[in-house]
């Protein structure tokens, strides 16, 4: 095993390279060499080059070959009119701690590579002499990319083709420009994690989207920040795919934006769409595809998400489509669901157990006080429907033809608004003046507790306030009248 030293500054080809006072000037010297599993190749720190560095030699699973850095100060630079780095057929290599940028072509390009990890690399302004991606891998097996950042490059950030083995984790892309550019593009590839990474399109010239994910089997996508671009992921095709604790935000720029859209070029199985934060764009789920294509798309779980500050529906189902739409929080003003009367005829994509807010801050509240709350209200036997902080008792009155608020026993977060025949109590719901707050109940049965912080007392624990009401349907005189309690958690609202 042995470590090779290149300094641009004060090295010499003429050195042995084994040494930092004897250590190589080129990269191309390196080339030269046949190297074995467990070499090192470190560039000084301050040096730039200007040529593709090729690696040409493989390591071994327990003794990769290593290219990183060594000394003081700026991380070395690679410059090319080609790729910044290069390798064809070589496998268990790491590459770590350089600075990649102004390359015609791909910062790093791997074809037909195994068992690569890239880490704690910076790349910028790459592909420009042609739209690639700052770091391209394809045909291979087991590549990991982590702790890097890829800025203001001409095609995607990442383009990833046809790789078993994908780890993209902890990674930063911004601008990633072009016409066809995405920060993230997987293709055809298999057994993906994306994990922890902050992907910025607002500011790419010519923004296509964020995370592009096409014909992945085995995926998941979660805890990353995504933000800008025509759309949050597209998921068009796969199978077995997780999409899960992620922030969306910021898709504009076309009628069609999305932050999660699947089921429009290929076969869609099994998807599980949960726990994200889905705000600042257009529709939320899309599962849609073209006029007269004959994909399937079965099996789609979008359930646990938080919906605000859309223009658009949190879900849209326009194509057939099997699955469910279940335990979201979609914040008032946002329409929960447009899905096409054939489809809601065919009763394949049910829609359960979701509820509105007036603000989603108390949907986004600590767990710990989410857990509290409804394991507090599930040992009542009194409470109907829990929502964080808020519990909503039975309510109570003789009325004449039954209670104007019922509950629906398949569902246990929502309250149901009684109908007198056809009618409902109203065009737009019912809205309720209360001593801490106002209660809205809209005619779909979804209802919102907007409370107003000013009027609450100053101390802890619960309190609780009560809503009477009456109604009548007109022209048949029957009436009905209510006593509707709420109990506030004022320990959880208020921390």
């Amino acid at each position: 095993m042995t470590v090779y030293y290149v300094n641009s500054a004060s090295g010499s080809d003429r050195n042995s390279g084994t040494g930092q006072n004897s250590a190589f000037a080129t990269l191309s010297k390196v080339e030269s060499l046949k190297l074995k599993p467990g070499d090192s190749v470190l560039l000084a720190k301050g040096s730039v080059f200007n040529e593709q560095f090729d690696i040409k030699y493989s390591g071994s699973e327990s003794a990769p070959i290593k290219i990183g850095s060594y000394g003081t100060g700026a991380a070395p630079v690679i410059h090319s009119s080609g790729d910044g780095i290069h390798s064809l057929y070589a496998s268990n290599i790491v590459i770590e701690n350089l600075k990649i940028s102004n390359t015609g072509g791909s910062g790093i390009y791997g074809g037909s590579v195994t068992n690569w990890t890239v880490r704690d690399v910076e790349i910028a302004k790459t592909g420009l002499s042609e739209n690639a991606g700052a770091v391209t891998f394809r045909s291979s097996k087991n590549v990991t990319v982590e702790d890097s950042k890829i800025s203001g490059v001409k095609g995607d950030g990442f383009w990833i083709e046809k790789v078993d083995g994908v780890k993209l984790l902890n990674n930063t892309v911004t601008s990633a420009n072009g016409s066809t550019a995405d920060a993230v593009q997987v293709n055809d590839s298999s057994n993906i994690l994306i994990k922890g990474n902050h992907l910025d399109q607002t500011d790419a010239s010519t923004p296509k989207g964020v995370i592009a994910l096409v014909r992945a089997t085995n995926a998941v996508v979660e805890d990353n920040v995504l933000t800008g671009g025509g759309f949050g992921i597209s998921a068009p095709a796969g199978k077995n795919v997780a999409i899960r604790d992620n922030d969306i935000s910021g898709y504009h720029g076309y009628s069609w934006s999305f932050a999660v859209g699947l089921g429009d070029q290929g076969n869609a199985r099994d998807y599980d769409i949960s726990g994200n934060h889905i705000h600042d764009g257009a529709w939320g789920v899309a599962v849609s595809g073209p006029s007269g294509a004959s994909y399937s798309r079965t099996n789609i779980k979008v359930h646990d998400n938080v919906f605000d500050d859309l223009s658009q529906a949190a879900l849209k189902v326009d194509r057939p489509a099997s699955g469910s739409f279940y335990n979201n929080t979609i914040e008032t003003g946002t329409k929960a669901t447009s899905i096409s009367p054939a489809i809601a005829d065919a009763h394949t994509f049910t829609v359960n157990g979701n509820h509105t807010v007036a603000n989603v801050e108390t949907a986004l509240a600590s767990p710990v006080a989410k857990t509290a709350a409804v394991t507090e209200a599930s040992a009542d036997p009194a409470v109907v429907a829990v929502h964080d902080n808020l519990k909503i008792f039975t309510d109570t009155g003789d009325a004449h033809r039954g209670n104007l608020l019922e509950n629906d026993s398949s569902d246990n977060d929502t309250l149901v608004l009684r109908r007198f025949g056809d009618e409902t109590v109203g065009k737009h719901g019912l809205t309720l003046a209360g001593e801490y707050g106002d209660i809205h109940v809209d005619r779909e049965g979804n209802y919102a507790y907007t409370l107003d912080e000013t009027k609450l007392p100053d101390r802890s624990g619960h309190v609780s306030e009560s809503f009477s009401y009456g109604i009548n349907d007109g022209s048949s005189h029957h009436s009905d009248g209510d006593t509707l309690t709420v109990f506030i958690h004022m320990d959880g609202l208020l921390s």
